[in-house]
Parts: structure tokens; C-alpha cells; sequence
């Protein structure tokens, strides 16, 4: 009865509601069609312009402002950028001496041309190639955007034979620029200070700000960066001319990676108004790293260039061998092969880049796949055939791990064909196995919990895909000693799963999976069991990351219904940005998923597992050194580092699990 009672309820306000969206319905008219003048859409959608809110959203303006000083020096205009974080840590300064910003009146506006470029979304000077050949800044965004996130900024240009000033407050100009004294120099100052009603916490890194500009020094080899530290009373001069060949030696370097041969491939070359600069070496490593550029800016999400660069090296490779009649004995070479243990740069300069979004985190220019690949396989070619000696160590690196791999695949096979009796009867009894026999195309999905394990397991796709679930929070195994982890019951069926071995047993090759997919609810609790594997994988099987073995899951927070109209949105900020997406005064209902468990099969494999409509987020480790202090301080035994961590972190974040 209770049932039937409530199925009555909501009928009945299912009435209800109609009713309300019909008279809603009849009143809506023009009255109710907002227009956003100026930068009021920038400040009502910020995550659209700076990727979010958060601290990875407010260095976002520094590198906006940045990227528009590199693109005096790309036009030749510039050759020194001062960045100074302020005493206060809440304010930036970023000088350069490029010909400054113009400061007479914009003929269209009546306005000056400072104004409109500060004030106007989609204004500036790179929508043509008369001042700027190639350029970071495309959209005409990026120096408004941080105008209007910005409580207070000020403008001071030189040119002219004056300097000339204009403040701002929110986007909005406190007067008109004005004559403030003589000058000889020329170039521009942006001060700015974010917005604290836009922003969860202003407070800025200097460490992130100084690794972010030495980044920029190394890809712009003549170009001198100037990071000041006003708190600390540090100032730093970053200048490489040896470009991205010194950028290659410090990120081996850092990583302890040890190289196989005493020289790095090296090349620039231009075809048109593109010009790839690449460098690149094999390590001992069996992890593949590439860092790619684009016009300076970094794409971490990769791109046309960058898959043109891999496919070109593979080829280059695989031409050589041929060339040279180099037989493998049946075994099988895979670009995988070639590319593990690569540490590569590539840096493309264009004149009209294609970028996935004003974060510029991806190139989709698509001619850039086969011009990279076409630039990279023949200069690669020549070098190899210059270089026996170290093409013969580079071949013999690859042959290893192609045996490795296929030894690997044989021992799994073996495994799964002798079936009980055998070490597959070893495998934890809640496991839910997939089919293949292939670690290249199965995957395993580590799960919170019985609950969210049964759904996973019934919209898989059990050919391919495995499902562990473990019982409640993992072990955390920061500053333990391994006999004291392999107690724990949960542990050891993620070590029996995996089939690595752990410890001095550990064999990466011997994987069974070689997506290994963390599958947490989208809560605290999700969070912390995700951090806790991490910490695992980290401490005791790091080459598996890597290896770009290990990924997260991104299931949905929300269901939003819009009639027949479904969305699925992960976290609140997206939530919002669907709602106002919508037109006025449609019935929604939106449902909140408080764990895995709560969706149903088909749900979860629409959104999380299927291959075709899923993101995952591969895990990466840039800086060994950080990501080791980071573990040490969120899990480590010093209970003091943490309490700082939330002390100063917390007013960024909603829900702390404590």
C-alpha cells in the first residue's frame, strides 16, 4: 500500500507539473530572452573560458596574459617577459617589451583600441596574418576574459614616445585610457587581481607559475622570462638557448630515466607556414613519454601533431629494419614496441591552429597527422642510418620488448588454458573475469563495493571486461612495509588479479590487463579509495602507471531529463552549465546518483563502460619528485602536513572527507 501511495503522489504531481509547464508555457515571450552585453557571459560562465573555477582555472589567466607577451616575441616584436607574483600572492604582474598594446581610437567603436581589446570578446589582432604569422591567442578571449574575472586590473602601455594607462574594475573601464608621461621604451604591463566572488580561493603558486614559465623558456629558445617572488624576496631568470634539446636532457633528468644511446635525435624543419621542431631518446624506461606544444602552449590532450609524430616514429623504425633486413624470428613488432621507453618533444609552430577549446589543451588542425608524420619518418630514417652504433641499440631495445610482451601474452594464455588446477584457480573468487585471453584488448574495472560490482558486471562486456569489487576502503600502504600490506585481504586479490607479483617478484609484463580503470562513486568516499589505489599503484607497482596502464573512470553525479532530452553531467559546475543551457521555465528532473550502485546496468554502460561514449583520465606522472611529496603528505604519518594542506586548500573544495 505504502508502494501504491507513493506511485499515486507522484502521478499526481506529474499532473501537477504539466499543468504549470503549460501555463508557464503560454506566458513566455520575449521578455523572458536575455541578452549578455559585454563580458557578463564571461563572469556568468567562467568554466567555458578558464576551464573552472578552481586553482587549475585561476593560473589560467596568468598563462592567458602570458601567451599574449610569447606572441610578441613569435612576431618578433619581444624578447623579454617579467612575471611577478606580488607580495600579497593575490595579484600578478606580467611585463613584456613588444610593441605595446595601440592606444588610439578604434575607428568601428570610437573607443581606443586598449579598451576594445580588453573590454570586446572576439577582438584583437591575429584573425589575419598581417602583424602575427603564428600566435597563441586566436579567439580574441583571452585578455577580455581575464578583464572580466578580474575585481581590479590595470593596463600600462609604452609606445609612442608616452606611457599610457587604463584601469578596470570587473571588465568595466573606470575612465579612458590616459597620457601619463613621457617614454622612450615601448612594450605593455597587465596587473591584475582575480576576482574573489568568482574564484573558490585566490591565492597563487609560485612553484607552479616558476615551472610553468621554464617550460615556456625551453620551447622558446631565444625568448628571457624574468619569474619574481615578491613574498619570498626570490627572482628567477629562465633562459635556454639550447631549446627543447636541454628541455629533453631535464625532464630525463628528473625522471632518473637511464638512456640507451649517448645521443638524442634532433630536428627542425619547416614545410609553408609550419615549422616542426622535435627531439627525442630511448631509456631503459617502459613507459612512453611525449610532451607536445603548439605554438608554445602545452596540449596535454594531445592532438593531430602529436599522433602524426607517433605514427611517423613507428614507420621511420619499421623502414629501418626493413632497409637493413633485420628479421625478429617470427615475433611481431608493434608501434607499442617502439615507442616504450621514448622520451620525445615536438613543438609545432602554425599559422592558423585549431585548438579543442579557449584552454587549447588539443590541436585538431587535420592536415597536421600526415605533415608530422611525414616530417618526422624520413629525418628520422637518415639519423638512424647515420648512427649504427646507436640505431643498433635503439633496435635491440625494441626486439626485448617485443619478446617481453609476447612472452607475457603466451604465459596468460597458458594460464587461462589449463583452466582449475592451475594458477587461474588462484584468482580471487569474486573476481568476474572477461573472456579474451588477449591482455592487449581486456580490461579490468577495480569497484567499490558488491553493490556497484553486480551493476558493473551486468552491462560489461564480459568478452573484454573484468570486474574486481573490493570491500570498503583499501589499505592505505604510505610508509608500510610490504609484508604488512600483503595481509590485508584486499590487497592480495589485487595483486593475484593483476598477475604482476609485487615486491622484487614484481614483472610488469605478466600483466593481465592492461587497462587497469578505477570505478569509484563521484563523492568523498570515491575520492579517498581512488587516492588510496593510487598511493598503492605509486608505492608498488609505478611502472604500471608508467606504463599508461592505470585510468579513471568518470562516472555521472547527475541525470538531467528534459522531456525526451537525457544528460548526464558529472560534477555541479557542469550540472549548471546544462541548466542554463536550457530554455526558461522547462520541466526538468534531475536525478542525483549517490553511488554506482543506485544506476541501473544499461546507465552505467552508456556513460562509464562502453568504450564508444565513456571518458577515462589515463594517469600520468610528470614529476616523479612531486608526486612522491604529494603521497607523503596527503597519506603520510606527519598528521601536521595535512592539517596545513586543509587549513589552506579548504575553502577551494565542497565536501572534505575527513
Amino acid at each position: 500500500m505504502d508502494h501504491l501511495r507513493d506511485a499515486g503522489s507522484r502521478s499526481l504531481m506529474c499532473r501537477d507539473d504539466m499543468a504549470t509547464a503549460a501555463k508557464s508555457t503560454s506566458n513566455y515571450g520575449a521578455d523572458d530572452i536575455e541578452v549578455l552585453e559585454g563580458l557578463e557571459h564571461v563572469r556568468k560562465r567562467p568554466s567555458m573560458y578558464i576551464g573552472g573555477v578552481d586553482a587549475r582555472g585561476l593560473h589560467h589567466l596568468i598563462w592567458e596574459v602570458v601567451d599574449n607577451s610569447v606572441d610578441e616575441y613569435l612576431a618578433g616584436e619581444c624578447d623579454r617577459i617579467t612575471v611577478t607574483l606580488h607580495k600579497d600572492g593575490e595579484s600578478i604582474s606580467v611585463e613584456d617589451n613588444g610593441r605595446g598594446i595601440p592606444v588610439d581610437t578604434h575607428k568601428k567603436t570610437g573607443k581606443s583600441a586598449l579598451e576594445v581589446i580588453l573590454t570586446t570578446l572576439y577582438a584583437g589582432g591575429k584573425f589575419s596574418e598581417k602583424n602575427y604569422l603564428r600566435s597563441g591567442g586566436l579567439h580574441g578571449i583571452g585578455s577580455s576574459a581575464v578583464n572580466a574575472l578580474s575585481i581590479e586590473l590595470v593596463a600600462t602601455v609604452r609606445r609612442d614616445g608616452f606611457e599610457w594607462m587604463q584601469s578596470f574594475q570587473r571588465g568595466r573601464p573606470l575612465g579612458p585610457v590616459e597620457k601619463v608621461r613621457p617614454f622612450r621604451g615601448h612594450g605593455t604591463t597587465i596587473f591584475f587581481r582575480p576576482d574573489d566572488e568568482i574564484f573558490r580561493r585566490v591565492a597563487f603558486h609560485a612553484d607552479t607559475i616558476r615551472q610553468h614559465l621554464e617550460d615556456i623558456s625551453y620551447i622558446h629558445a631565444g625568448l628571457k622570462i624574468t619569474f619574481v617572488d615578491e613574498a619570498k624576496g626570490e627572482r628567477y631568470e629562465l633562459h635556454h638557448p639550447d631549446g627543447i634539446a636541454a628541455y629533453m636532457n631535464r625532464i630525463i633528468a628528473d625522471d632518473k630515466k637511464k638512456t640507451i644511446h649517448d645521443q638524442y635525435f634532433v630536428a627542425d624543419r619547416e614545410e609553408g607556414k609550419i615549422r616542426v621542431e622535435m627531439v627525442l631518446r630511448w631509456t631503459e624506461s617502459t613507459d612512453e613519454h611525449i610532451r607536445s606544444y603548439v605554438n608554445g602552449i602545452r596540449t596535454r590532450g594531445g592532438g593531430t601533431h602529436e599522433s602524426g609524430f607517433r605514427t611517423g616514429i613507428a614507420k621511420a623504425v619499421k623502414n629501418y629494419m626493413d632497409v637493413h633486413d633485420i628479421k625478429t624470428k617470427g615475433l611481431s613488432i608493434t608501434p607499442d614496441d617502439i615507442r616504450e621507453g621514448l622520451v620525445a618533444i615536438i613543438s609545432v609552430f602554425h599559422n592558423d591552429p585549431m585548438f579543442q577549446g579557449q584552454t587549447k589543451d588539443r590541436l585538431n588542425n587535420p592536415e597536421m597527422s600526415s605533415l608530422a608524420e611525414g616530417m618526422v619518418r624520413p629525418l628520422l630514417e637518415t639519423w638512424l642510418n647515420n648512427n649504427p652504433s646507436m640505431a643498433d641499440a635503439i633496435i635491440g631495445r625494441i626486439i626485448l620488448a617485443a619478446r617481453a610482451r609476447q612472452a607475457s601474452r603466451d604465459a596468460v594464455k597458458e594460464v587461462r588454458r589449463k583452466g582449475p588446477g592451475s594458477k587461474r584457480s588462484n584468482l580471487p573468487g569474486k573476481l568476474l573475469d572477461c573472456r579474451s585471453t588477449e591482455p592487449e584488448e581486456c580490461e579490468l574495472f577495480i569497484v567499490e563495493g558488491q553493490s556497484a560490482g553486480g551493476t558493473a558486471a551486468s552491462g560489461r562486456d564480459a568478452r573484454t571486461q573484468a570486474v574486481l569489487p573490493l570491500k570498503g576502503k583499501i589499505l592505505n600502504t604510505e610508509s608500510l612495509v610490504l609484508s604488512k600490506i600483503m595481509q590485508n585481504q584486499e590487497v592480495k586479490d589485487l595483486v593475484e588479479t593483476l598477475g604482476t607479483g609485487i615486491g622484487p617478484n614484481f614483472d610488469p609484463h605478466k600483466l593481465r590487463y592492461h587497462r587497469i580503470i578505477l570505478l569509484m562513486d563521484a563523492d568523498s568516499d570515491g575520492y579517498h579509495i581512488s587516492t588510496l589505489l593510487l598511493t598503492f599503484f605509486f608505492r608498488h607497482m609505478r611502472d604500471l602507471i608508467q606504463q599508461g596502464r592505470v585510468f579513471l573512470a568518470q562516472p555521472p553525479l547527475y541525470k538531467i531529463e528534459v522531456g525526451k532530452e537525457r544528460h548526464y553531467v558529472r560534477d555541479d559546475v557542469e550540472k549548471e552549465e546544462v541548466l542554463a543551457s536550457l530554455p526558461a521555465n522547462r520541466n526538468v528532473d534531475i536525478q542525483r546518483f549517490k553511488g554506482l550502485g543506485e544506476m541501473n546496468a544499461s546507465q552505467l554502460r552508456e556513460t562509464t563502460l562502453d568504450p564508444a561514449t565513456r571518458t577515462l583520465l589515463r594517469v600520468d606522472i610528470e614529476s616523479a619528485i612531486d608526486a612522491d611529496a604529494i603521497f607523503a603528505q596527503l597519506l603520510g604519518k606527519d598528521a601536521s602536513e595535512r592539517y596545513r594542506i586543509i587549513m589552506e586548500e579548504a575553502a577551494e573544495v565542497d565536501d572534505i572527507d575527513l
